[in-house]
């Protein structure tokens, strides 16, 4: 009989980063660690004066990294020589700030403790003014960098980060050689080989984050960045020309490192890439099929031909060459906040430090109203709108609240406005020529929330399949693992081999859908008064609009 062979998928999160063995033959999950983060707070760090800033220690993904890969070993009872491959993905934008040999200058003695020197986490929009700069720019030069990213650039992306720690850390940006994001450095560590020369750049994260394209040749070009600041067109120099897919060997495990985590030397890793895109691949995304992870925000993944039959989308993240299947283009949308406005809700408002319990309590009260029963209606950018609008500036609304509204009607009202927010999107793609056929969602949410699945499939009037892995994302790393380490040809034939298919599926209820209806046409007109400029537009009859709903909803 022959041995079993097993692929490493390392995902690294927000606030740990998960191990996972998987058969390359079969799909089998053969052992899983997660180690939690150390420092900050569950390894992230904040600063108390600036809510806009979110930061990460290096120092935590190595010691996650050894603890991880050796747990899940040990929990597989499998022998080093048995993991033929490794794959890694990573949250994105976080890019590094590291020095000629690419060490983090975290790292440092001197930038031990200095937020300015860590990771700069995707969720950091202290460069909000510097994205709005940026956009300004490519509109008035009338570059084309934005025509893949949707028309307008991010906080959470590579060049505004980079700008700003130049604008208010300027020793840091002076000490940075160049900047790496953490899915290309991972990689690079693994292999010994951290030089910022000879790292292979991940597509899928200099097409989607830092405007890289073959349409004008790589990167943003130095002119342009120079007018931004000399600083940045430096730093355009120490960067790269060329980046690669992620069924490219990035090279092979470092002896050191193999010994620390009980892996054997040599065996060969995969290029890396975010952990939405690698979802993705780990639920099987395909032509006609819409990923949708689901966590404290979500990430909709979808690909298309490169064929020229998609055109630039605007408002969506990204349009980026094999960021997700090689050979394929990877469409990029999102919201900057789901299940992080329900823990606010039940945290913050409910004041439950710890929530699990008031979230059961308050799903379950919440499952048990009709669609419309609480007159309520909320706009779900408490974190600003990564897609359609792209805009970190727009804050939360919840409209309708009475004397009598209750918690559970504002927590489902926000789940709804997630729903709503989630079929803006759908729609976007699909005026600009981009068929689903299908979705499925992964992720804890979509995994542990039936009352938020249905809502999904009954806003948007669409089945909603639950992805049959709950670790998508480690699962996806795996696959490019399996293909890097020679068991499979292809991502599609491991995706064959590795990727179940889905097993829970809720199926959209039309009366319900039929109360939405009128519900996003309320959504629709707060969501252009309150996002796009010039829109004129009479809400003094929304309120009652509202009532009505709720006392037909009530009878």
């Amino acid at each position: 009989m022959a041995e079993r062979r097993l692929s490493l998928g390392l995902d690294y999160g927000t606030n740990s980063v998960r191990a996972l063995l998987v058969d390359v033959d079969t799909g089998e999950e053969a052992g899983s660690h997660v180690a939690e983060y150390r420092t900050g707070d569950h390894g992230v760090w904040l600063d108390p004066k600036n809510p806009h800033l979110a930061r990460q220690h290096p120092q935590d993904y190595l010691d996650g990294l050894f603890e991880s890969a050796s747990g899940a070993l040990s929990q597989a009872g499998a022998r080093p020589e048995q993991v033929i491959g490794i794959g890694v993905d990573t949250t994105g934008s976080t890019p590094i700030p590291v020095d000629g040999s690419g060490v983090p200058l975290a790292l440092s003695d001197e930038h031990r403790s200095d937020l300015n020197a860590m990771a700069w986490l995707w969720k950091d929009h202290t460069s909000h003014d510097e994205a709005a700069e940026i956009t300004l720019l490519c509109q008035m030069r009338g570059e084309p960098y934005l025509n893949k990213c949707g028309g307008a650039y991010s906080s959470e992306w590579f060049w505004s980060k980079a700008l700003h720690c130049e604008r208010t850390a300027p020793n840091v940006f002076a000490k940075a050689h160049s900047w790496v994001e953490l899915c290309d450095f991972i990689p690079a560590y693994l292999a010994g080989s951290l030089s910022p020369k000879t790292i292979k750049r991940s597509a899928c994260a200099a097409g989607h984050k830092a405007m890289f394209h073959s349409e004008w040749g790589g990167l943003p070009s130095v002119e342009f960045l120079a007018a931004l600041s000399p600083g940045l067109a430096r730093l355009r120099g120490s960067l790269y020309n060329e980046v690669f897919a992620s069924d490219t060997v990035a090279g092979c495990l470092d002896a050191e490192i193999a010994d620390r985590c009980g892996l054997q030397a040599g065996t060969p890793i995969a290029v890396g890439g975010f952990d939405a895109h690698f979802g993705a691949v780990g639920s099987g995304v395909k032509s006609g099929r819409l990923v949708k992870i689901i966590g404290t925000s979500t990430c909709d993944i979808m690909v298309a031909p490169m064929d020229g039959t998609v055109s630039d989308i605007p408002g969506i993240c990204g349009v980026a060459e094999h960021s997700v299947l090689p050979g394929m283009l990877g469409l990029e949308a999102g919201q900057s906040a789901v299940g992080d406005i329900f823990n606010w809700f039940v945290q913050q408002i409910c004041g439950d430090s710890d929530g699990a319990q008031t979230h059961a309590r308050l799903s379950s009260e919440a499952a048990g109203l009709a669609p419309g029963e609480s007159g309520l209606l909320a706009l779900d950018w408490n974190n600003g709108n990564r897609s359609i609008l792209t805009d970190p500036r727009l804050s939360g609304l919840l409209l309708g609240q009475t004397l009598a509204t209750s918690p559970c009607e504002i927590y489902r009202a926000l789940i709804e406005a997630t729903a709503f927010g989630a079929l803006r999107i759908i729609e976007r793609l699909e005026e600009y020529g981009v068929k689903i056929e299908e979705i499925v969602a992964c992720g804890g949410i979509a995994e542990k929330s039936p009352l938020l699945m249905q809502i999904y499939a009954d806003v948007c009037n669409r089945p909603m399949q639950v992805s049959a892995s709950p670790q998508t994302c480690a699962l996806g790393a795996a696959i490019f693992g399996a293909v890097a380490g020679g068991a499979h040809q292809t991502v599609e034939s491991a995706q064959h081999a590795m990727v179940r298919k889905p097993e829970k599926r809720y199926e959209p209820n039309q009366k319900a859908n039929a109360v939405y209806a009128q519900l996003y046409l309320l959504y629709r007109r707060l969501h252009d008064a309150f996002g796009v400029s010039g829109t004129q537009l009479d809400l003094s009859a929304t309120m009652k609009r509202l009532l009505e709903i709720r006392e037909m909803s009530r009878q």
